[in-house]
């Protein structure tokens, strides 16, 4: 038996090693053959291609050319020597086309599919095999097509073998040579525009009319694609462009960028999406609250019920997805093409929609759109598109100033907004953000008064407290009450001996001191819930000024501060400066949301690592020249006020406590008197301690004054605001242990 068992297999691989080319090219062209002879003999036009022999021998077909290139190592083997010669690409094409027998261009949607994706040598070379492939995705995303499933596939098998052989695109494209005439067209198209403020009610309307060129072929294919209702054909979509943006060859981003119009195709989109949101009807505190919406998300969406389709959730979610796909994008594809596509966005969606937009006097439309802005820079981590968003707020002179004024804005909604966005835009790493906003202007140090320009090149004694207290005492706004003795600073001041902090700054202690001191002992509360003192922010503010020097690493700032202009210009802080001290000279009578917004941008620009902005804003003892202000001055004066106004509160005390614990969430403070009065005291104790934690992380502390007990701080030094409660986390200060 067992020698049996042997001669057996002795004859089956005798006749699997027998030369098997005649019978496979046989075999193919039956099987061809079978094709054909089906049309000459078939009379029956509505028999579907699926009740036929026609997917059988197709599969065959293929089965011969894989066998065939596994055993044809170098050359092309016979079977595709045929497929080739007798143009069988060709004529499938053509009967798909057809439809006939009806659904014969599924068949040849997923032939062609198997062959590319089977066959490991590069057919797209091949002029008889991408030429069939150009007809076929002429066939593809045609209105009414029921095979978008196996388009999606083919195309993404087309993309896959054009990342292979990337210089296969331009013929797939059929770019031949360079039209940079017809390619301006789009372009100055585009710029000629009306910029007239479109009207809320008309959003949805402009969608129908919105100018998205039209291009045909493998590109208009896959977007046409992108918006089906089916999760699987969507993704193949978004996948496919992904694969043709992202090739790195040096021609393929200039053939996508100068000779085709992926770019107006894509922002087109963007903007048809834009222009579906119901602006009259967003609620701006969602819009700006609204999560980072992941272009994977849309597919759950696409299989969502047809009749939520609607609905405002559903646009902003297919809006934000399209515009973090687009991100996606840029940051995958060549700098080249990334660029074009992001100017494409700021030509299309900036600067002919938005800017009107954010221009309107409808204060619905202004606070949707800023809100829809804040999210954008948010969720942008391109640096191209960066860029643009970047020119758009800050580099548009018709734009620009107004919006730095709106944070100063009579709507508190609108203020609110706008701040927020200056917000989101010192989270972004773009060195021109600062630049513009508030270094150009503090570049001349003209804030500083002649005799201290050289301020840096004398010895340090300001630090003395006899001196400090001679220099706040020369402000007729502050009072007797904001000095105090050694005995109730946080940390005790250095002797004469201490190093001094570079940029002119006393010692660290002082520095800490002096913010600290700031507010009067009578109006503070912290201690009595025994919450901790500026300790408490420390590890927070170590968390945002290593933030700040990672974002500048890169930057070249400089070390050293420049030198002063020396001459008694008109000092001029800036737009953003200027709104923010202006604003926070007004915190004991504006809305709680507001103060803690413009404490948070002046504690972000604390943490920044440049010289201008350390002297500026954490210097308490600075020079400042006539009609000059700081960060610190502003303070001193908002204390003189405050100190006035609290000796009109009876039981400060009391009234001061319930406010702290109303915010900390542990009772409600409804028809409580001078709540706002209050609010505005407990964000004024709370932003003075973390300036004093800022200035603690960036100053160099002598190392012997870096230990401290809880004796040493108005409350004990082991607690801290808990992340449940309500007082500071609107704007995620709440430090951790």
């Amino acid at each position: 038996m067992e020698t049996f068992s042997k001669l057996s297999s002795l004859l089956l691989r005798a006749l699997e090693t027998r030369e098997p080319t005649v019978d496979l090219l046989e075999s193919f062209v039956d099987h061809w053959k079978s094709i054909t002879n089906y049309y000459i003999q078939t009379t029956d036009d509505s028999r579907p291609v699926k009740q036929t022999e026609i997917p059988w021998c197709l599969r065959q077909m293929l089965d011969i050319l894989v066998y065939e290139e596994k055993q044809q190592v170098e050359d092309t083997g016979p079977c595709m020597e045929y497929l080739l010669q007798h143009k069988l690409l060709e004529t499938l094409c053509t009967l798909g086309k057809a439809q006939y027998p009806p659904g014969m261009v599924q068949q040849v949607l997923l032939f062609f599919s198997k062959l590319l994706s089977q066959i490991q040598k590069p057919l797209l070379q091949l002029v008889g095999v991408y030429r069939p492939v150009q007809k076929l995705i002429g066939l593809c995303a045609l209105p009414g097509s029921h095979t978008e499933k196996e388009e999606a596939q083919f195309l993404l098998v087309v993309c896959s073998r054009v990342k292979q052989d990337p210089h296969m695109l331009r013929y797939l494209l059929q770019v031949t040579q360079p039209a940079a005439s017809d390619q301006s067209q789009p372009c100055a198209r585009a710029s000629n525009r009306s910029t007239e403020p479109p009207l809320p009610s008309s959003q949805s309307d402009s969608s129908t009319g919105s100018p998205v060129p039209s291009e045909s072929g493998l590109l208009s294919a896959l977007l046409q694609l992108a918006q089906s209702q089916r999760a699987s054909v969507c993704l193949k979509a978004f996948e496919s462009l992904l694969l043709l943006s992202a090739l790195q060859s040096e021609s393929s981003g200039e053939v996508l960028a100068d000779h085709t119009q992926l770019g107006e195709l894509l922002a087109g989109r963007l903007l048809q999406r834009y222009c579906l949101l119901p602006l009259e009807s967003l609620d701006p505190g969602e819009v700006q609250s609204w999560p980072h919406t992941p272009w994977s998300s849309q597919f759950s969406h696409c299989r969502s019920d047809l009749r939520s389709e609607s609905s405002a959730s559903n646009h902003m979610t297919n809006f934000f997805s399209w515009l973090d796909f687009l991100d996606h994008l840029m940051r995958e594809a060549p700098q080249v093409l990334a660029v074009k596509l992001a100017q494409c966005v700021h030509r299309f969606w900036l600067f002919d929609v938005l800017q009107p937009q954010l221009l309107h006097t409808c204060e619905q439309v202004v606070l949707v759109s800023t809100s829809i802005l804040c999210v954008a820079v948010r969720v942008v981590q391109s640096s191209s598109l960066l860029d643009q968003l970047v020119h758009f707020l800050l580099r548009t002179h018709t734009l620009t100033p107004l919006l730095v004024q709106r944070c100063d804005h009579i709507s508190d909604q609108i203020s609110l907004a706008s701040l927020s966005l200056v917000e989101e835009l010192l989270q972004k790493p773009h060195r021109d953000i600062l630049d513009i906003l508030v270094l150009r202007f503090l570049q001349s140090r003209s804030y500083l008064s002649p005799p201290a320009a050289g301020q840096e090149d004398r010895p340090q004694e300001r630090h003395q407290n006899s001196e400090d207290s001679d220099d706040l005492e020369e402000d007729p706004f502050f009072s007797d009450s904001l000095l105090f003795s050694d005995s109730q600073l946080l940390l005790p001041p250095l002797s004469s001996s201490s190093s001094a902090s570079p940029s002119g700054l006393g010692s660290a202690a002082d520095v800490v001191n002096s913010f600290l001191c700031l507010v009067p002992v009578q109006v503070r509360s912290a201690q009595l819930l025994q919450e901790g003192g500026y300790e408490s922010y420390v590890h927070d503010a170590h968390t945002q000024v290593t933030q700040c020097e990672s974002l500048s690493l890169s930057w070249d700032w400089p070390l050293s501060l420049p030198p002063s202009s020396g001459e008694e210009d008109e000092f001029f802080e800036g737009h953003l400066l200027k709104v923010l001290f202006d604003r926070l000279g007004r915190v004991l009578e504006q809305p709680y949301e507001l103060n803690l917004k413009v404490t948070a941008l002046l504690s972000r620009l604390s943490a920044f690592q440049h010289p201008l902005l350390q002297e500026y804003l954490l210097n308490p003892y600075i020079h400042l020249s006539h009609c000059s202000t700081s960060l610190f001055s502003v303070l001193i004066r908002l204390m003189g006020d405050l100190v006035q106004r609290v000796q009109q509160v009876s039981g400060l005390t009391d009234r001061l406590v319930n406010t702290r614990r109303d915010l900390l969430g542990l009772n409600h403070a409804a028809g409580l008197e001078h709540l706002t009065l209050l609010r505005g005291v407990v964000v004024l104790e709370e932003f003075c301690k973390e300036l004093a934690a800022i200035a603690f992380v960036k100053l160099p502390l002598d190392q012997q004054r870096l230990t401290w007990t809880s004796r040493d701080s108005p409350g004990p030094a082991e607690t801290h605001l808990d992340q449940q409660r309500l007082t500071w986390t609107s704007r995620d200060r709440n430090p951790s242990t």
